[in-house]
């Protein structure tokens, strides 16, 4: 079967590949769908799914050895993050624990915070947020308004957040801040805040469309003392610190929604076998079969460039247009087939407890966190005419220049 899971792909054709696909399946089967109902019903999953996947090491694939990882390059950490996809599985959230929170540690933190946080982060005990979105700024990074205030050897947080993934549960939370209101981009900076600090608090879980089992909520900072050693990098880098991490980001989307579309995909193949309309399976009737292969050759096509782009991420060769272009067409494949296949159940597809109204509820998120598609088609289309505006403002400078 061409959709199959099992079908080798250069990408994740290796031993150890295999034997981490197996480890991932045995620990979404027995420690997370048996909670999946208690979690979607609470809003969050459970500490105990997070020291489990510590204890067997399915935790910061790609952090240094020095600090306690295993090394592998990112196709072994875009494996797992298909595989939970596959299983339909919203919780835990790894993609942001793993490969937003603990990169920013390691790859801006001091040896000091790199202490502090990694080893934890790592077996599961601390789960950290990313605190970016605000209400009125949405995809306008640079227009955030939380304050931090330089007060010596400490700063004042003040301001809240919106639409914070694991942020109900995290134990500490990058909080993306201003440090200079006059200096606009080069003014923000990110600031590590433990979840126990004074005048941090947390809203209730959203009830969410999709993604139930995975908290999202706001945040607020009240005058909350931050010691100056909780800054990573130094002030005014965090928009460029944010800028080069998502890649990564955007490109993890695009991988989760090619295990999603997967996982819809066999649900949907083994159901129409089963069901039957006027006497017959579904799967005897030309229409079935035209629009499963379709959504078979999207997913196959658009599967061969996200490998590409996971390739290119693990070589460190991904830029930020390539990983636009993955999550974007990605998560518009997503939804566009995710319909398709619900279609197919009928009524029944609209029913909560069929799988395929799951991947439906959670597909269409995919299109707005990490910058939504509107903004991905925007950044390919300034790599499209990168070379003309260039020239066009050199114009400009010439002309000013003699005026």
């Amino acid at each position: 079967m061409i959709f199959n899971h099992e079908l080798p792909r250069k990408v994740y054709d290796s031993d150890e590949h295999r034997m981490l696909r197996t480890t991932i399946g045995d620990y979404f089967k027995n420690h997370v769908n048996p909670y999946r109902e208690q979690w979607e019903k609470q809003g969050y999953c459970d500490k105990e799914a997070w020291l489990k996947a510590g204890e067997l090491g399915l935790i910061g694939l790609t952090l240094d050895p020095q600090y306690g990882g295993a090394g592998l390059d990112f196709s072994y950490s875009a494996l797992l993050i298909e595989e939970q996809a596959r299983y339909g599985a919203s919780a835990p959230s790894f993609s942001m624990h793993s490969d937003i929170i603990i990169p920013y540690i390691e790859n801006h933190g001091s040896d000091y915070l790199k202490e502090k946080y990694l080893p934890r982060c790592l077996s599961g005990e601390w789960v950290g947020s990313l605190a970016m979105t605000e209400p009125g700024t949405g995809s306008d990074v640079q227009a955030i308004r939380t304050f931090a205030e330089d007060r010596g050897d400490h700063y004042v947080l003040n301001g809240n957040k919106t639409f914070i993934t694991i942020g109900y549960t995290s134990d500490f939370t990058i909080v993306a801040c201003k440090t200079d209101r006059t200096l606009g981009a080069r003014g923000v900076s990110l600031l590590i805040v433990d979840a126990d600090s004074k005048g941090f608090s947390k809203g209730q879980p959203f009830q969410k469309l999709g993604l139930k089992a995975s908290d999202t909520c706001e945040l607020f900072f009240e005058d909350v003392i931050v010691p100056k050693e909780n800054l990573l990098g130094s002030e005014g880098r965090g928009f460029y610190q944010m800028m080069t991490e998502l890649p990564r980001e955007r490109l993890t989307i695009a991988v989760s929604a090619i295990g999603s579309v997967r996982g819809a995909l066999e649900k949907t193949v083994e159901y129409v076998q089963e069901r039957k309309a006027f006497d017959q399976p579904l799967c005897s009737f030309q229409n079935t079969q035209f629009k499963l292969a379709e959504v078979a050759s999207e997913l196959e096509v658009t599967c061969a460039y996200v490998d590409r782009c996971v390739e290119l991420l693990s070589d460190h060769n991904l830029t930020a247009e390539q990983a636009s272009i993955a999550k974007y067409y990605a998560s518009e494949v997503q939804c566009r087939t995710i319909d398709e296949c619900l279609q197919l159940f009928g009524g029944y597809g609209y029913i909560w407890e069929y799988p395929i109204a799951r991947f439906y509820g959670d597909a269409r998120v995919q299109r707005i966190y990490g910058g939504t598609n509107e903004i991905m088609k925007l950044m390919i289309a300034r790599s499209i005419f990168s070379e003309y505006f260039k020239q066009l403002k050199s114009s400009k400078q010439i002309a000013a220049h003699h005026t």
